[in-house]
């Protein structure tokens, strides 16, 4: 990736206060230094890592998306309980999950209408809405 990428994943990390590390700016340029939304999962993340020639473990991969998701970078979008992506768009939006493809990507805001939540349990609050809309082709 070219410097400018490297430079929108700095600024990235610095508009959320973060330390610069060499890891977290490898993995910063890859999620947003073309200036692009992409949902990844930890593997695909580790996998476009090394072959950028960043020298990064799994584990790294794993804790990094953490930190970003605490720091309110990113948004974890969990599929079947099991499998996560992480969404560089942060704003509340609904997803498609191709079920064929094992793919989340963004659906259109006016995909589900929403229109009341029940009360939340006494002493708690709605932190966010996800919606995940599972897709099967013909």
């Amino acid at each position: 990736m070219t410097k400018l990428a490297m430079e929108k994943g700095v600024e990235w990390l610095r508009g959320a206060d973060l330390r610069t590390t060499k890891q977290r700016v490898a993995l910063a340029k890859l999620l947003v230094g073309d200036g692009n939304h992409r949902h990844v999962c930890a593997e695909s993340l580790h996998e476009a890592a090394l072959s950028d020639g960043a020298s990064v473990s799994l584990a790294t991969v794993y804790n990094t998306l953490r930190t970003f998701c605490d720091a309110g970078l990113l948004n974890e979008i969990t599929v079947d309980g099991q499998k996560s992506y992480f969404d560089t768009r942060v704003d509340e939006h609904p997803h498609y999950y191709w079920e064929d493809e094992a793919r989340l990507t963004d659906a259109p805001k006016d995909a589900v209408k929403l229109t009341e939540l029940s009360a939340p349990p006494t002493g708690t609050k709605v932190a966010r809405v996800d919606v995940v809309i599972r897709l099967r082709r013909n």
